[in-house]
């Protein structure tokens, strides 16, 4: 996903995604084990997708530090 979309998303939502995306790069590292990855470059993409919303978690908590 898009950076874009996911600071659209609240951070109830965010944590949901984040999920998501473990659960299914853990499906895929049992397939790699297994050998029979069908899309390599899946791997790719979901750890920058856990990255980007793990990034805009903490923005958003050191945005409500300053602010408090």
């Amino acid at each position: 996903m898009k950076a874009k979309e996911l600071r659209d998303l609240n951070n109830e939502e965010l944590l949901q995604k984040e999920k998501e995306f473990k659960k299914e790069l853990f499906g895929l590292n049992y397939q790699r084990k297994l050998g029979s990855v069908e899309k390599p470059s899946r791997f790719k993409d979901l750890k920058k997708s856990i990255a980007r919303i793990m990034t805009i978690i903490k923005e958003r908590e050191q945005e409500d530090a300053r602010n408090s």
